[in-house]
Order: structure tokens, then C-alpha cells, then sequence
């Protein structure tokens, strides 16, 4: 269900993070929607060309892909304050490979496919912003390939747990092990391994 923006959380995301001055906050404020979603509700689905990027005010979302025998592979989690988004279906306009969807009852802000050039053309500081939330990307997606090919499952766990400090309580053994790679049986022995050394 669309709604009216109700979006304090971004607007204040906007003056402290890209540190956007109150003179363009109205504007850029204006090209946002509200969502609220159902846990369990799709934001993206594979075929869809992927048209809005989505910042998460309050719940938990997660952006993964189903292989040919069915399985899930969690590319992502969006806790709040993050953005997430099919960056190269929503940039190239190509079916997307990937789902997004709810793990908690949620709201986001959409932000459509031209928000960001209009968005910088309006804030030389959200500009700057951007630029730095794109190499940011670009860095813990780095990061993420030379962990998942090089680094053994505690390392990969104990990057999670630095990454996404305050959502191990709020998602299922099984997603998290989609994340890092292993099963959830290795996952606990990861935990357990950890725990003994306390």
C-alpha cells in the first residue's frame, strides 16, 4: 500500500549523513513514497526489471537469488538506514536475476530510477554523498567475493557479525548461513568453535 510520505527517519538521514542543506530537503523530499510491506512480501521479483531503489526506515529486508536446484543464496540484508536495490537491472533496464523481500513487517522509502540524477543535481552535497555510498558498494561487494573465495567460514562469520552487528537475533540460522556460503550445521560448529574460546 502507497502512502503519504511519513518519512522523518530519511529526511534526517539526508541533513546528518549526506549533510544536504535544509534549502533542498523540501525537494528532494518530494520525489519520495512511503511503503509499508507484510513480512514476507516482495519488493523485487527474478523477471521483473527492477524500477526503485528502497531505503529501509524501520524492519528487515533481504536481497538473494534461487539457483536451478532451488536454493537460496542471500546476497544482502538491509536493516535500517541502508539502501538496497538490483543496481544493474534498475541502471541497463534488464529483467533482474534477483528477489527482494521482507523478513520482518517493514517500511521503506522508494526512490525511483531517476531520483538519484535529479537528487544530485539539486544537492552538490548529496552528490558528493553518492558518490561515496557507490564506491562504498563497490568496496564491501570486493570485500564479500575475496571472503567467500579465500577466507574459511569463522572469518566469513566473524565479517557478518562487523557488518550486521544487531540482526543475528532478528533472522533465522538458515539465512545467515545463505550469506556466508556454508550450512547451518557449519555455522553452528562456527559458533560453537567461537563460544570456547570465551
Amino acid at each position: 500500500m502507497l502512502l503519504k510520505p511519513m518519512v522523518e527517519p530519511f529526511r534526517k538521514y539526508l541533513q546528518n549523513k549526506a549533510m544536504v542543506r535544509q534549502e533542498h530537503l523540501e525537494e528532494i523530499m518530494d520525489m519520495v513514497i512511503h511503503k509499508s510491506i507484510d513480512k514476507g512480501e516482495f519488493l523485487l521479483q527474478k523477471g521483473q526489471v527492477c524500477t526503485h531503489s528502497f531505503f529501509v526506515l524501520e524492519g528487515l529486508v533481504r536481497f538473494f537469488s534461487i539457483d536451478q536446484e532451488g536454493k537460496e543464496h542471500i546476497v544482502q540484508f538491509a536493516p535500517e538506514n541502508w539502501f538496497i536495490s538490483d543496481r544493474g537491472s534498475i541502471f541497463f533496464g534488464k529483467p533482474s536475476e534477483y528477489f527482494i523481500d521482507a523478513i520482518e513487517p517493514t517500511h521503506v522509502v522508494m526512490l525511483d530510477s531517476g531520483f538519484f540524477h535529479k537528487a544530485t543535481a539539486i544537492s552538490s552535497e548529496f552528490r558528493t554523498y553518492n558518490e561515496y555510498l557507490l564506491q562504498n558498494h563497490i568496496r564491501q561487494l570486493q570485500n564479500r567475493i575475496n571472503l567467500l573465495i579465500g577466507a574459511n567460514a569463522e572469518i566469513r562469520y566473524l565479517d557478518f557479525l562487523t557488518l550486521y552487528p544487531n540482526i543475528t537475533q532478528r533472522v533465522p540460522q538458515w539465512m545467515v548461513a545463505s550469506y556466508l556460503g556454508i550450512t547451518p550445521e557449519s555455522l553452528s560448529r562456527v559458533r560453537k568453535g567461537l563460544l570456547s574460546k570465551e
